[in-house]
């Protein structure tokens, strides 16, 4: 068993973690998206309402859907929705598939916040591919989903898989 200065200069000599490099990059990207769309008329649009916008299409989807997709609890993305809701973004709508549910669906300020951060993300991406060349960028998402879909069935491997356990 090492203590806290051994794994504490351990990580100095390899860098950070993956949750601190992943952290780092998500903010870092919000930074830049959420400036951006309060610079293009989006200025009330926060980080968490991307649990809700980020997953919607034109035809709406219903809260469960969002919540699933989002991997939020539906009480979560029930709160983002109210605000969504207020701020104008989204309406909830009977669902033409069954009239007891209800479809959050993007009104057309949100579908011009949707197709802006689009947008946005397209340029930082297409930035970060220029700087790294397309292969190399092209690879780097692959193995950041691929370890992003092995993180999320952690569940399902077997304890002996993983160190120290």
């Amino acid at each position: 068993m090492t203590d806290f200065g051994e794994c504490s200069t351990m990580a100095s000599e390899t860098g950070p973690d993956l949750g601190v490099l992943t952290g780092r990059l998500m903010r870092a990207i919000q930074d830049e998206l959420f400036q951006r769309l309060a610079e293009r008329g989006h200025p009330d649009v926060r980080p968490r309402h991307g649990t809700v916008l980020a997953h919607l299409h034109a035809g709406g989807l219903r809260a469960t859907d969002l919540a699933e997709r989002s991997g939020q609890h539906k009480q979560i993305v029930g709160t983002i929705v109210d605000e969504l809701v207020r701020l104008g973004y989204v309406s909830r709508e009977p669902d033409p598939a069954d009239r007891r549910a209800k479809l959050i669906v993007p009104t057309a300020r949100g579908k011009d916040e949707i197709a802006t951060a689009r947008s946005i993300l397209a340029a930082m991406e297409e930035r970060h591919e220029r700087a790294l060349g397309g292969g190399t960028f092209t690879d780097f998402k692959r193995m950041l989903q691929r370890i992003t879909e092995q993180q999320r069935d952690w569940r399902s491997q077997e304890d002996g898989d993983v160190p120290g356990i």
